[in-house]
């Protein structure tokens, strides 16, 4: 095992950070009651996921799940292949226990639609193998985006520039003649705004080549929202929309990451109603009966105490939920492992 990881990090200091992460996995404590077997009892009751814990997807499936769909047939009627990602930043596999007949859902919108619910996993393997990368913001969606692990795209935490070696499928989609447009809707500055954001290579690239690829940062959840709702009210809307909430985790980070606490739980709802309101804006659209539209809601990361980053089962497990049953490959969940 230690041989591997000497492979996938570049730095001792790495690798010793890491098995600092492993050890503090191991013994941490309570947050708001937040033990893990109580996190367990939560997550291994989830009625609605086709998978468990054990059988979880990796969050490289996201960018199979999406290039699949688009570059799949079309179905009798439909005209074009639309795609969007509507993401949950910092939101826990366990809000699926919060569901309730006082407060819209989004998740449940698309399950209701026939689509399908997945446990899944970040940190590069499954709970309880050790991390190849943060679970932090930055190396989550980058590895969605990519559909690479930070051993392969490089962004292993917050604050790494990516390498225009491994572009995501927002830019390669239209390079390639895949779809015509795609748009990236953020509020955090880390993704492409700061000198070390994420993307600010690729950004370079999309305007050096002139491709039709939106990157747009807001001020908070509202505007991104806002930004969205502007996309699907035009005729000829993004084809590929990749956009990512903020509530979850700024809330998460003030007072805390557990469904006990009932501030974190106003941000699980919030971004709950964000996602029923883009659903809707999709749905009211004069060309929907001919587009044959993926929608797709995921998170980056969990979260414990106050933080992410680490290596416990809070924070590893995510989920990936989409209004059409994706395509597995051959042999099921084990071989997407």
């Amino acid at each position: 095992m230690f041989g591997s990881l000497f492979k996938n990090f570049r730095t001792p200091l790495v690798l010793i950070v890491t098995l600092v992460m492993f050890i503090y996995g191991s013994i941490a404590g309570n947050n708001y009651q937040d033990t893990l077997s109580s996190y367990k009892e939560n997550v291994t009751g989830l009625t609605m996921m086709e998978n468990d814990v054990d059988t979880a997807l990796p969050q490289t499936a996201v960018y199979d799940i999406i290039y699949d769909h688009l570059t799949g047939s079309l179905p009798e009627g439909k005209t074009v292949k639309k795609a969007i990602v509507i993401g949950y930043d910092g939101c826990r596999l366990d809000t699926f226990t919060l569901f309730d007949d006082a407060h819209e859902s989004a998740i449940n919108t698309l399950l209701d639609d026939g689509g399908e619910a997945y446990v899944a996993y970040c940190g590069g393997a499954n709970y309880h193998t050790l991390n190849t990368q943060f679970t932090s913001t930055a190396p989550g969606w980058c590895t969605m985006l990519t559909g690479e692990w930070a051993t392969v795209h490089g962004v292993i935490n917050n604050g790494i520039p990516k390498s225009n070696k491994h572009l995501t499928l927002l830019t390669t989609g239209v390079q390639d003649g895949v779809i015509g447009s795609s748009a990236f809707y953020v509020s955090w500055d880390g993704h492409f705004v700061d000198s070390d954001g994420t993307y600010i290579n690729e950004l370079q690239y999309v305007k050096d080549n002139g491709l039709n690829v939106t990157f747009l940062d807001a001020g908070d959840d509202d505007g991104t929202r806002a930004n969205v709702l502007a996309d699907l009210a035009k005729e000829d809307c993004s084809d590929f929309i990749f956009s990512i909430f903020e509530y979850t985790d700024h809330t998460g980070h003030d007072t805390g990451f557990s469904i006990n606490n009932p501030d974190y739980v106003q941000a699980f709802y919030d971004a709950e109603q964000t996602g029923c309101e883009i659903i809707s804006a999709i749905k009211s659209r004069p060309t929907y009966e001919t587009e044959d539209w993926l929608i797709l809601i995921t998170s980056d990361h969990g979260g414990y105490n106050t933080g992410h980053g680490m290596c416990t089962m809070q924070e590893r497990m995510i989920f990936i939920v989409t209004n059409k049953a994706p395509v597995l490959p051959d042999g099921g969940f084990g071989s997407m492992c």
